[in-house]
């Protein structure tokens, strides 16, 4: 035994050396590519480019920010390089249409979605934007090898939608399709019990079941028909095509190719890749026998209007703070930590110089302790000035607990919203640690002192006790619904049942109050502080500090090699994103007001 110590203790100090070796190795390297990088000198001005909107490169709702910890993970495994921000890219595509320096924009790229980015109401931010650019009389082109519905619903705005001979248009509807893991949960001697309010809140039922309830098949089924309407009317403006053709193409044949979609009017022509740039050297000037067309890339567009960008004086500010991923418990800021936004939202409040506040939520929930210390904040701010709730992609169970007192909602046609539901889930490892031989016994002073053990299941007695914690919880989430958006509570208790809604339904339940996008809430904000024209921004996240820039630049790899990776390598993905959600289940009553896990439509 006094061997097998030392031996394991020797192991143990050698891996730290190992890793403390590969931490610095990997620093240095990283430190050397970002002197070289930095030797670059500043932005480059354009000068009778097109802007190139890359879809690869992620859109996130919020400056990036990631600890410190899961940076270098991140950078060693080779995952999430570049992001832009939702706020400036829109915003650089509107500027770009009054730059006489730019001559069109070129969409090209497939969607990449990288955690909470590049979600369907970001793209229809983007595809307004897109939408406005095209009122200058400047030509919108897109080209890929092909498309999916995401890259397709950008590239469709296009007055030249091109794609290569031998590329294909997919256009099959949407699907959501979530995994179940109570067979493996079983066969490994994992035990699940749960309490929950509402018939709809399927949360759970990935943990207990191995396929969909019938109330909650019921509800995907309306959510994604809401969403593929939005997808379906908004991609017939734009094509010229009535929405029960793009219907007809869905269900006849789903997937085009290249030739097969131009005869179904869905692209304008096809083209390779030289074609392409010969006619786009021509719109830009460029000499005939150059490398490329005179372009710039949307990232090193933003960065050079930045530079020049002058920071905004005077008092009259309004303050952009986001609430972007899961809602955990304390002071997380690579997710929404319930303390870091509540001192943030607090920060705008108490700041005389800041007249109103925006809150742009991207969540689908989490814990609901932590839901509540941040909407007690929004409460105490809009007592003292006006605060608008611009809903992302999803802003739903406890991402609308946060967002139902604000001033305004405004939210997408295609926003997933409600879910105002409540459970509480209590695994048990007894008998997976029973069947390698290990068992736990127990000593307390009082019944319940081990009510949230592991090693056990509990009690019906400690079910009805968590029962009662879910069940006050629900009725107090119900409670403030029906106060703050001014409801009976009778159709609060109706169209709550943790049910999901598109941002269409939930504007028509009186849920949502407006249709709209970041711009739009800041603009009703300033108006609703008297500030009309003359105010500046300010955005509250931390932007990327020197280590992480370091740190990030190790990971970072071309995108659209990401972006096509490989099913079988995004399913991984997928898989690992489930587990580490779980992790993010730290509510100290155990009870959470969440989305469904996997409720996306793909």
């Amino acid at each position: 035994m006094k061997d097998f110590l030392k031996m394991f203790f020797a192991s143990l100090l050698a891996l730290a050396f190992v890793a403390a070796g590969l931490f610095f190795a990997v620093l240095l390297v990283a430190l050397l590519a970002a002197g070289s990088a930095g030797q670059s000198g500043a932005p480059r001005a354009p000068r009778d480019a097109m802007l190139v909107v890359d879809l690869s490169t992620p859109v996130a709702d919020r400056p990036d920010f990631r600890e410190p910890g899961q940076l270098l993970q991140d950078a060693l495994m080779g995952r999430e390089g570049q992001r832009l921000s939702l706020w400036a890219v829109t915003q650089a595509i509107r500027q770009a249409a009054e730059d006489d320096a730019i001559r069109g924009i070129l969409v090209t790229g497939g969607v990449a979605r990288d955690g909470y980015s590049s979600g369907w109401a970001a793209l229809s931010d983007i595809r307004r934007a897109l939408s406005a650019f095209k009122e200058s009389k400047k030509p919108v082109w897109a080209y890929d090898m092909g498309y999916d519905e995401a890259s397709y619903y950008l590239a469709s705005v296009a007055d030249h939608l091109v794609v290569h001979p031998y590329g294909d248009v997919e256009l099959n509807g949407f699907a959501s399709e979530p995994m179940f893991y109570a067979r493996a949960f079983e066969k490994y001697g994992v035990d699940v019990q749960v309490t929950r309010v509402g018939k709809y809140k399927s949360a759970v039922e990935p943990f207990v079941l191995d396929r969909m309830s019938d109330e909650n098949r019921e509800q995907v089924g309306l959510l994604l028909g809401d969403l593929w309407g939005v997808f379906l009317a908004d991609v017939g403006a734009s094509r010229g095509l009535p929405q029960s053709e793009l219907q007809r193409l869905a269900d006849e044949r789903g997937y085009y190719l290249a030739d097969q979609a131009m005869a179904a009017k869905l692209v304008d022509r096809l083209a390779y890749y030289d074609e392409l740039q010969q006619e786009l050297k021509k719109l830009t000037g460029a000499d005939a026998d150059a490398r490329t067309f005179r372009r710039i890339d949307l990232d090193e567009y933003i960065l050079w209007r930045e530079s020049r960008r002058r920071p905004a004086a005077g008092r009259n500010r309004i303050a952009v703070i986001y609430a972007e991923g899961e809602i955990v418990d304390g002071n997380s800021k690579a997710e929404v930590g319930g303390d870091v936004l509540a001192r943030l939202l607090r920060r705008a409040r108490l700041d005389k110089d800041v007249k109103g506040v925006v809150l742009r939520v991207n969540s689908p929930g989490g814990s609901a302790s932590a839901s509540e210390v941040i909407q007690r904040e929004v409460r105490l701010t809009r007592e003292k000035k006006p605060v608008a709730i611009s809903m992302g992609t999803v802003a739903a169970s406890g991402g609308y607990w946060i967002s139902t007192y604000g001033d305004r909602i405004f939210a997408e046609p295609n926003t997933i919203t409600g879910s105002i539901g409540v459970f509480g889930m209590l695994p048990s490892v007894q008998r997976l640690m029973n069947g390698v031989g290990v068992t736990t016994d127990v000593v307390k002073t009082g019944r319940y002192a081990d009510l949230f053990t592991l090693y056990r299941p509990k009690s019906p007695e400690e079910l009805a006790i968590v029962q009662g914690f879910v069940d006050r919880i629900y009725d107090e989430f119900t409670t403030k619904v029906a106060e703050s958006r001014k409801l009976p509570r009778e159709k609060v208790l109706e169209i709550a049942q943790g049910r999901v809604w598109s941002g269409g339904s939930a504007k028509a339940l009186g849920l949502v109050d407006e249709f709209g996008g970041l711009s739009a809430a800041i603009e009703w904000t300033a108006k609703k502080a008297g500030l009309g024209e003359q105010y500046g921004l300010t955005f509250y996240q931390e932007q990327k500090s020197p280590w992480q820039q370091v740190l990030e630049s190790v990971g970072r790899h071309d995108e659209r090699d990401r972006a096509s990776g490989g099913a079988l390598l995004g399913e991984a993905r997928r898989v690992a994103a489930e587990v580490e959600r779980l992790s993010l289940l730290s509510d100290p009553q155990g009870a959470y007001a969440r989305l469904a896990f996997d409720i996306q439509p793909r």
